[in-house]
């Protein structure tokens, strides 16, 4: 019998196969893959954040207000952000100054508070002078009326 190359076999011709079972089923061959962990030895080091940290990097503004108070009971702030005066010389009540103390901290509050104290000692001093002063002038002028 002669075959030709365009011809298919006949069903007789062909090689009989048995249907397979699970158990005769022939096992998929798995072809071992190299470790993750050599294959990340093997691989170029990437630049860039740190695996695992996903966080961005929080911006900071630099802004330093300073405020100054003389015994006199007069306070001035000044503003700086990043080395440059956005304010200077911005008067300030000594009751701001306290109450912002307050908000901050205990201690800034105690060390302001001690200078507010110092400051009003003072001027209660000076307002007994001029009342001394005051009523003086005026026992002067009750004098000089009643000529």
């Amino acid at each position: 019998m002669r075959v030709s190359p365009t011809s298919e076999p006949t069903a007789a011709e062909a090689p009989k196969k048995k249907p397979a079972t699970a158990a005769e089923a022939p096992e998929p061959t798995v072809e071992a893959a190299p470790a993750p962990v050599e294959a990340a030895a093997e691989a170029p080091k990437k630049r860039g954040r740190k695996p695992g940290s996903t966080a961005r990097k929080t911006r900071t503004v630099e802004l330093t207000l300073t405020v100054t108070g003389t015994m006199d009971g007069e306070w001035q702030a000044e503003l700086t952000q990043s080395g440059t005066r956005v304010l200077q010389g911005l008067s300030v009540p000594a009751a701001a100054v306290s109450r912002a103390a307050a908000e901050l901290h205990e201690d800034i509050s105690k060390a302001i508070e001690s200078v507010l104290d110092a400051a009003r000692q003072q001027h209660q001093s000076r307002l007994a002078e001029l009342e001394a002063e005051l009523s003086k002038v005026r026992q002067a002028l009750a004098e000089l009326q009643e000529d």
